[in-house]
């Protein structure tokens, strides 16, 4: 999730007596049965009143409070713990709903349930991770996908990823931390997996001031994922494996990558992690593959599940800048590239110096592609909208000389569905573009 400009800082406020209840405390206080929560506690939770204005957002959908939006003097924001459990309201006095509260984050509140009859207690989070599953169920004939997208399916601050029988999770805010515990038990209510692990060791944690960890509360933590995709098996690592593992975002795109690739292709997989780009091509018809990427350990998996699925890739370590840069040196040209690079564009503040580098980087692929060939130009920079990422696109072209001619454009796969009230849920660009020389 991107980050934003900070507002100003809320004013200090002492702190009371008896601070409100957790998010933790509130879902197991005296009296409390599993999946209600006591009408003490309830009454208990502290209120977060909203300046006057400040709820259109809200009512709209949005399920963020920004720290310049709380109404301090009618309640300190600096009084509520990290994690607790506060009534949000208008200046009116009208309920918009229960959130978790961390009072040191820019967003300073994550609204959790919209009913004051449906509090945010352990019934409530099995209910959503329900209703999350029946959609990826409908999706998938097996259970290898995103269950979990946060804000768009209910449940802010989490996500949980599928492989078979295993659930591997992050918890990105100090509200769904406190939560845990109750989390964890849904989970085992509504999917029983054999191993769940909270892969927590990103640097988005820092920002809600979190540790970096990685715990196994069911089960053993394995040595390795193992991800079904298109008839083809995977595994990787998950010592060293990015965020939860698996990038389950683009499986769509590869989809309609198998469809595009042509019998006897060269292709170049830029960005390769674990090579699913560049075996799914093989797989596929094409002739040869070259991964690129700037971790060795990535392209030793790359290698080893191209030989599991019977084929084989050749490997670059590297700058994938200067790779390319390499490449053009040495004549190479290639009929399919897929550009799947980090985000460029994590802060606003990077705009400009991001959008040269995704310009840059088409551009080099450009000039390795052959007179007529397939260009994927993948950004998950939410920063950077489709319309701009493609207005880069042809800007290569035209210094490139190239003709370009858009067949598809994707997005997030539908395990990442997008919420229409939270622009935010919306990151993942994909051009499938026919490049030719002019």
């Amino acid at each position: 999730m991107p980050a934003f400009a900070e507002p100003s800082e809320p004013p200090g406020a002492a702190g009371p007596a008896v601070p409100p209840p957790t998010a933790a405390q509130a879902l197991t206080a005296t009296g409390a049965s599993p999946g209600a929560v006591a009408t003490t506690a309830l009454e208990a939770l502290p209120q977060l009143r909203l300046k006057r204005g400040e709820d259109r957002r809200l009512r709209a959908g949005h399920l963020w409070v920004f720290s310049n939006e709380v109404d301090n003097e009618a309640t300190p924001l600096l009084r509520l713990p990290v994690g607790a459990l506060a009534r949000v309201v208008s200046d009116r006095e009208q309920f918009l709903g229960y959130a978790y509260v961390n009072p040191h984050a820019l967003i300073c509140a994550r609204i959790l349930s919209r009913s004051a009859v449906h509090p945010p207690d352990r019934s409530l989070l099995a209910h959503r991770l329900r209703v999350a599953l029946a959609l990826r169920e409908r999706l998938y004939t097996a259970p290898y996908y995103r269950w979990v997208f946060g804000e768009s399916d209910g449940l802010p601050g989490l996500v949980l990823d599928r492989y078979g029988e295993m659930v591997v999770g992050q918890i990105a805010t100090a509200g769904m931390e406190a939560l845990r515990g109750e989390m964890e038990a849904a989970v085992a209510a509504v999917a029983a997996p054999s191993v769940l692990v909270w892969k927590n060791d990103g640097s988005a944690r820092e920002l809600e001031q979190l540790p970096r960890q990685v715990l196994t509360p069911i089960g053993r933590l394995p040595e390795e994922l193992r991800v079904l995709e298109g008839g083809l098996t995977f595994t990787l690592p998950l010592s060293s494996a990015q965020k939860t593992g698996w990038f389950y975002d683009q499986s769509g795109n590869r989809e309609q990558w198998r469809r595009l690739i042509a019998p006897g292709a060269r292709v170049l997989d830029v960005c390769s992690y674990a090579g699913a780009w560049a075996i799914t091509a093989l797989t596929r018809g094409a002739r040869e593959a070259l991964c690129v990427d700037a971790s060795q350990g990535a392209l030793a998996v790359a290698r080893r599940n191209a030989v599991a699925n019977g084929v084989t890739v050749g490997t670059e370590c590297g700058d994938a800048f200067d790779v390319l840069d390499e490449l053009v040196r040495r004549g190479e040209r290639f009929d399919a590239i897929v550009l799947d690079p980090p985000a460029f564009i994590k802060r606003k503040k990077d705009i400009a110096r991001g959008q040269a580098a995704y310009r840059k980087l088409n551009q080099v692929a450009m000039r390795l592609l052959e007179r007529d060939a397939l260009l994927v130009s993948c950004s998950c920079s939410y920063h950077l909208a489709a319309e701009e990422l493609l207005g880069l696109i042809q800007a290569a072209a035209r210094h490139s000389g190239r003709f370009v001619q858009v067949l598809y454009s994707g997005g997030q796969s539908p395990d990442h569905p997008v919420h229409p009230a939270i622009p935010e849920t919306r990151y993942l660009k994909a051009f499938f573009c026919r490049v030719t020389r002019e």
